[in-house]
């Protein structure tokens, strides 16, 4: 029931037109990249997968779309055995993709086709947003660590759940949300609040009672009345008697005014007063560019922590995947299809596709992506030629490569083909997708234009469809 009414009107529409079993075929893929970035990371995956295998109505599901007075008792009865039966071809969750690139592709009868749609762009849209959005986070703390504390200002909690689950997928290295840590097998983190230390008579006693509590985990949020006057002074006060106890702290949290000059104050008389090893944690509406700005600046943070501006992705708030139909099955033959637009970004690319990633054999960096007919070849014993989509002047030729299909099978005939993969496993492949690129196309700003290419033939079909339409629309 996690669908769109259309999806459902259109189902019962093909069922009564007797066309329910015909098989089509759709691509999910995205237009831009977030916050005008580079690269987008695919998370969402196992979210699908958990879907498609639960895929059912209940007899309570049945009842309320019958009260709709929308569908007839025959599509109803059809629907109490529903079961997707098709085949599901996606990207391995953590791989970095770019525009118009297949991510999922579904070839499928109609009726399980289109009841899909909704909820396959719910899952990979919003988590491949906020996993792009912490990897950006991450590249500019510049290896140091990034904690996600966004729950509070999550747009409702399964956003909570799964944009934590995300943000670690894109790099950060723990989650404040418990229930995140607990799905998923990940590290929690967190220490105290504002309101711990406004409890207490002293800001002093609220960092003894602390310290009293986790005498080996003692962080210290120490900007509660005078980040320099008092609370980093109490701060060390209760660090000499954790150390005089057989105790070393763990570090101290600024979350708000000047982080720049206060880091490095903070900095300063921690070394003074003999304790280097102590980390500095810095929160306050951070993001990318913030965090870039007080690297530059020479701050003394060690470590991030990033709420808000990561789990809402606030400068760029969707991810703006799409679901299209780019095949149909015709007296028993694949027949490519077109959507034409007003806006040629907006055209997608017809037929039943693969998507093949051109790797350098020396450095075993990528170089290009080829979006290619499912049923072409490549002999990587020749030169590999490729050319701009649009302006197709614009060409390269590949001679020491070796290629690698992106799409691999989640579902065939219904049944589920995948490997599954836990988060942290996830958060690992990342990594090695983010190495396997020159750094000029991760950069935060202005990032080198990756090359996404079609084939020859890819091409023609593609040109010949538009010619054809526009034919029949004079």
């Amino acid at each position: 029931m996690l669908t769109d009414l259309y999806q459902l009107t259109m189902m019962n529409g093909y069922f009564k037109s007797n066309i329910h079993e015909d098989i089509l075929v759709f691509d999910m893929f995205f237009r831009k990249n977030p916050s005008s970035g580079g690269y987008t990371i695919i998370a969402g995956i196992e979210q699908v997968i958990d879907y498609i295998e639960n895929l059912k109505f209940s007899e309570e599901d049945i009842d309320y779309l019958r009260s709709l007075n929308l569908f007839g008792e025959d599509f109803l009865s059809y629907l109490i055995n529903f079961k997707f039966t098709g085949e599901i071809y996606a990207v391995r969750e953590g791989t970095i993709m770019f525009p118009n690139e297949p991510i999922v592709r579904v070839k499928a009868p109609a009726v399980e086709a289109q009841l899909i749609e909704t909820a396959i762009l719910n899952m990979v849209n919003f988590q491949s947003l906020i996993a792009t959005k912490a990897s950006r986070v991450c590249y500019s703390a510049n290896g140091d660590p990034v904690m996600e504390f966004g729950l509070r200002r999550a747009q409702g909690p399964d956003a909570g759940l799964y944009g934590a689950r995300a943000a670690v997928i894109g790099g950060c290295v723990g989650t404040s949300n418990v229930l995140t840590g607990q799905e998923f097998e990940l590290p929690i983190l967190g220490t105290h609040a504002h309101s711990w230390v406004q409890k207490f008579p002293t800001e002093l006693e609220a960092f003894r009672a602390y310290a009293t509590t986790y005498p080996d985990k003692t962080m210290l949020l120490i900007d509660t009345y005078n980040t320099l006057e008092s609370g980093l002074p109490n701060a060390i006060k209760v660090f000499d008697e954790l150390r005089a106890n057989g105790h070393e702290p763990l570090g101290v949290r600024i979350d708000s005014g000047d982080l720049e000059y206060l880091s490095k104050e903070i900095r300063k008389i921690l070394d003074d007063a003999g304790y280097p090893n102590v980390k500095i944690t810095a929160s306050n509406d951070l993001d990318e560019y913030a965090i870039s700005t007080l690297k530059s600046q020479g701050a003394k943070i060690d470590i991030w922590g990033v709420g808000t501006k990561l789990i809402t992705s606030s400068d760029w708030p969707s991810l703006g995947g799409v679901y299209k139909l780019s095949a149909a099955m015709e007296n028993g033959e694949l027949v490519p299809k077109i959507k034409l637009s007003e806006d040629p970004q907006k055209i997608n690319n017809p037929g039943y596709k693969r998507v093949v990633r051109i790797y350098n054999k020396t450095t075993n960096k990528a170089e290009a992506d080829l979006m290619m007919l499912a049923d072409e070849t490549i002999d990587e014993s020749k030169p590999l030629k490729v050319f701009h989509p649009v302006y197709t002047w614009k060409t390269k030729i590949f001679y020491n490569y070796y290629t690698k299909d992106l799409l691999e099978p989640l579902f065939i005939d219904g049944k589920l083909v995948a490997n599954r993969y836990k988060v942290k496993e996830i958060k690992d492949y990342a990594q090695k997708e983010k190495d396997s690129f020159w750094p000029q196309y991760l950069r935060i700003s202005s990032p080198e234009r990756y090359k996404v290419d079609l084939s020859e033939k890819l091409w023609e079909l593609k040109n010949e469809l538009i010619e054809m339409r526009k034919k029949d629309q004079q």
